[in-house]
């Protein structure tokens, strides 16, 4: 690697300092704490560090910078535009306008050179994880002894927030148990957070405590570029079989004396100090200024990592010669190809099958997996309750990365996290699964996916009070609608095995968002007298008719998961007017055409009641003012499934009671 051009780089620090002062200050909103006092990082990162090319975003084997101090955006938005990312000087001067590229926090597919949605604390780094983790699965199954086409390394820049959150510490966990040596985590260590000094709400040795999760740890001064690069290049070329964590001492708002090293730089409080710091920083009173040797700086560099990419794509090259159907899955994983007669390659189920629906998925996603190689899958410590382990394969770990099954441990959010991590990578279809009353764990993972429209598969068991004896804290009554209610997830919660045949083909053909899967931990029964096919293919719909009136239509039952046994029971004693309707998603059903929505529910049949194990609020847009839920809107009760079930009212004879008191 060249030498470090410290004069030219010191000059394009201060000028992105000046970008990220003139931009807040013109919007008079932001974050300059982070972008002016790791400016010094960004230029060894994006000026001499990384390898990647502007021309190419979405390179195979680039470096990925992960920005997890997301509020500090114009860091990340100054370094792209310099570096010759298409991010031009006019966005910098729209940063947090109506439709910039330059949003308040970075988004995924937005911008390009933005690896990940960020802002929430703590994300970023269970991201930066989940890259690396994508990363290592990679080079184990594509490199070959004669080609490596994977060697990426994982950049994160965190600060304290991000640290103290709980979702950092359970992703640092797993990547240093897991030896994630392609990750460097950078720690913007300024000693202040929003409100006062970092020393009122932590005390702990950063690195020690790294180095206690089995990472390489060493601090430097952030503002010294040779000691970063030294350390970066160490954690790069010397890979002892752990992360690094480089904590770089920095001066938050450095370039603005007024606010520098203090709380007030964490925000927008500096702006109002632009001029004097522009001066300051040696900057002319232009704004938004940019020298002509900055740009001929990052002119030449581009070349030179467009050069370094053009002899990687020879390397790749040859690669696909030699190995063309390792070539085929790289591109049908890039592609998100999964095959189009995907619910055809899933056997069906005996007509008088009578298991939980996490069981019969146990069985599909093997299936599934056989079908589509980059599907991989892990779980918070239950494989064996929520049976979506791979048995074809092995277990994912420092010593094999060419697995499919992860052992997250007992680190739901971090597992959403680093889920999302893979997903954003691109070459994996993750899949994690744990008890569907742990979802909130992982909520604002699950709920950035959806925001990103990341195609992450959530696999939830023991979905309802039918988990029995362990008692209302393991009983989810408001999980399954809490969940719904979450734009751009899809949650689906079927009733047998062939509408869970039709849920993991949903899940996996998913390109635009991620998707929940609600599984019972009790059996029930398999709906036999309904086509597979239609089971199957109405789960695509999101609702189907189940169950046709043989008469004049009167009354319409709409139930989902284990409830929709009780509404065919149900419609059997009510009589030949009745249709039942089974929405085992209601996000689906709703993407419907009017017509197809209006063929499964007229609008001209008002008596309807919904059916679910769960609170009823949501039912309302489908059963009207008119019509009646039976739910349950309380907590649940310590007692063995079916009596929790019938004491709460989730029976066909209470359903069958509540439809004829409607007259």
């Amino acid at each position: 690697m060249s030498e470090l051009n410290l004069d030219a780089l010191s000059t394009a620090a201060n000028e992105a300092r000046g970008l990220a002062i003139d931009a807040v200050h013109a919007c008079s909103s932001g974050h300059l704490g982070l972008p002016l006092g790791a400016a010094d990082i960004g230029a060894v990162l994006y000026g001499h560090a990384m390898t990647y090319d502007p021309a190419a975003p979405k390179w195979l084997n680039r470096d990925r910078f992960i920005l997890s101090a997301g509020h500090g955006s114009m860091f990340l938005y100054g370094w792209l535009h310099l570096s010759g990312y298409n991010l031009p000087l006019d966005e910098i001067k729209n940063f947090r306008q109506l439709h910039s590229i330059t949003p308040g926090h970075p988004e995924f597919g937005e911008t390009d050179g933005v690896e990940a949605t960020t802002g929430p604390l703590g994300q970023g780094v269970g991201n930066a994880v989940g890259y690396a983790l994508s990363g290592k699965m990679a080079a184990a199954k594509y490199n070959t002894a004669e080609h490596t086409i994977f060697d990426q390394t994982i950049f994160c820049l965190a600060g304290d927030g991000c640290l103290q959150e709980g979702v950092a510490s359970e992703a640092i966990a797993f990547a240093g148990h897991n030896g994630l040596d392609n990750l460097v985590l950078i720690y913007d260590s300024n000693d202040v957070t929003l409100d006062a000094m970092a020393d009122v709400t932590q005390s702990y040795d950063a690195c020690a405590r790294f180095e206690a999760f089995g990472w390489n740890a060493v601090r430097v001064d952030g503002h010294d570029m040779k000691a970063v690069l030294a350390a970066i290049e160490n954690a790069k070329n010397n890979k002892n079989g752990k992360p690094t964590l480089i904590e770089a001492k920095t001066l938050i708002g450095k370039g603005i004396p007024e606010v520098a090293g203090t709380a007030a730089g964490h925000g927008e409080g500096g702006a109002k100090f632009a001029e004097s710091a522009r001066k300051g920083l040696g900057l002319p009173e232009e704004t938004f200024f940019v020298s002509e040797g900055t740009r001929s700086y990052f002119a030449d560099h581009k070349a030179a990592l467009a050069a370094e990419h053009a002899k990687w794509e020879e390397t790749f090259s040859a690669w696909k010669s030699a190995n063309p159907q390792l070539a085929s899955q790289l591109d049908d994983a890039v592609n998100q190809v999964t095959p189009e007669n995907l619910l055809e390659l899933i056997p069906e189920f005996a007509a008088d099958y009578k298991g939980a629906t996490r069981a019969s998925g146990g069985d599909i996603i093997q299936a599934v997996a056989e079908a589509v190689p980059n599907l991989i899958t892990g779980s918070a410590d239950l494989f064996g309750s929520t049976k979506n382990y791979i048995k074809s394969s092995g277990d994912v770990s420092k010593d094999d990365f060419n697995e499919k099954n992860i052992w997250f441990g007992i680190r739901e959010h971090a597992m959403g996290a680093i889920c999302n991590g893979i997903a954003y990578d691109g070459l994996f279809l993750a899949t994690g699964a744990t008890f569907a009353v742990f979802a909130d764990y992982l909520r604002p993972s699950i709920r950035l996916a959806g925001l990103a429209h990341l195609p992450v598969g959530y696999i939830l068991t023991h979905d309802s009070v039918g988990v029995g004896e362990d008692g209302p804290t393991h009983q989810p009554v408001e999980t399954v609608s809490g969940l719904r209610v979450i734009p751009n997830l899809d949650v689906i919660r079927p009733g047998d095995p062939e509408e869970t045949a039709g849920a993991f083909a949903a899940m996996v053909e998913r390109k635009d968002g991620p998707t929940a899967l609600f599984l019972t931990r009790q059996n029930i029964a398999t709906q036999s007298s309904i086509p597979v096919k239609t089971r199957r293919e109405g789960v695509f719909k999101g609702a189907y008719v189940a169950k046709e009136e043989t008469g004049a239509l009167t009354t319409i039952l709409i139930a989902t998961g284990s409830e929709l046994q009780h509404a065919m029971n149900a419609a059997e004693t009510l009589g030949g007017g009745v249709r039942v309707v089974s929405m085992p998603c209601m996000e689906r059903f709703d993407r419907q055409s009017d017509d197809y929505k209006e063929s499964v529910l007229p609008k001209a049949c008002t008596k309807r009641v919904a059916i679910e194990a769960g609170v009823s609020g949501l039912w309302y847009k489908y059963v009207g003012s008119e019509g009646a839920i039976v739910g349950i809107d309380r907590f649940g009760i310590s007692a063995p499934g079916d009596t929790v079930m019938s004491e709460l009212g989730m029976t066909p004879e209470n359903l069958v009671a509540v439809v004829k008191s409607l007259g």
